[in-house]
């Protein structure tokens, strides 16, 4: 081979090696190319990722913030009224007249241990005619308040007691003939109940009006009876006096607690004030005692 042969044949590789060179450098330059999206890709997939956890991290840190953060307690109505009136003072001279004719000026007082949550009054009328019998009348007027306490509000014990005398006065013994009806205009609510009593003295009407007014309770007992031969009365205009009763009766209570006109006296005076609460129990149905006391004055 000669040597011109030779350097040609040289030459030829050195170009070879060259281009070999050149073509290794740019595949590599096109593969770190190629890595520099997928790592931004990946870059980016986990930056979404870490925004991710913290939103939701905040969600439930605020709502467990939310969840743990204390309610309002309820608080309990108080009571709207506190003081009674003086219950022989409840009615004006005229009503008493009218139902009553026969009765003192002034009205018994029932017991009481504490005037400001309990109070009474009753009035008794004998009305004789001689030969022709007598026309007997007795009239109470019953005033029950209630007290706000932790369990319930004084109006809604009030509403308790009011039901519960409603339903007594009309499962009286020996009632006969019981009926009961709304009253309209007389405190917040009102019913009537009214029945026949047979009695060895002769045949009563009784009428019962049941009132409340706020966190009071007012109870009218009225009955009478033609006693020795005289005439039954008429049970209409008992039922209509004892409606009329019980509204001033209500109404004295609001002027004693500085509401309204008053129905009884003109300013009524409020009993002594006490932070003792009547009894949630109803007394004894006043219509019992009602029956009972007419026959003892008969």
């Amino acid at each position: 081979m000669s040597e011109g042969t030779m350097q040609r044949r040289a030459q030829r590789d050195d170009q070879r090696a060259r281009r070999t060179m050149r073509a290794g450098g740019l595949n590599r330059l096109l593969a770190a190319a190629a890595a520099v999206p997928v790592m931004l890709v990946a870059a980016g997939c986990s930056s979404d990722s870490g925004s991710g956890d913290d939103s939701g991290a905040a969600q439930k840190s605020g709502g467990a913030s939310a969840s743990t953060s204390p309610s309002a307690e309820p608080t309990v109505q108080a009571a709207a009224y506190g003081a009674l009136p003086e219950a022989c003072g409840v009615l004006s001279k005229k009503t008493l007249t009218a139902l009553v004719p026969k009765a003192p000026a002034k009205g018994k007082e029932g017991a009481s241990s504490d005037t400001a949550a309990r109070a009474s009054c009753s009035w008794s009328s004998l009305d004789n005619n001689g030969v022709k019998g007598s026309q007997f009348r007795w009239l109470n007027v019953s005033l029950v308040r209630f007290e706000t306490d932790a369990a319930s509000s004084g109006e809604q014990q009030a509403q308790e007691y009011y039901a519960k005398q409603v339903q007594d006065v009309a499962a009286t013994a020996g009632a006969k003939n019981p009926k009961s009806q709304a009253v309209a205009g007389t405190g917040d609510q009102a019913t009537t109940v009214r029945y026949d009593l047979k009695k060895s003295e002769g045949a009563f009407k009784q009428q019962t009006v049941v009132s409340r007014v706020e966190n009071v309770v007012v109870t009218v007992d009225y009955n009478g009876a033609g006693l020795a031969g005289d005439k039954t009365p008429d049970a209409a205009a008992l039922v209509k006096s004892a409606e009329l009763a019980a509204k001033e009766a209500v109404a004295a209570v609001e002027t004693a607690n500085g509401e309204g006109a008053g129905g009884g006296s003109s300013s009524p005076t409020p009993s002594k004030p006490s932070s003792t609460a009547p009894s949630k129990s109803p007394s004894k149905s006043p219509s019992a005692s009602a029956s009972a006391s007419a026959a003892k004055k008969s």
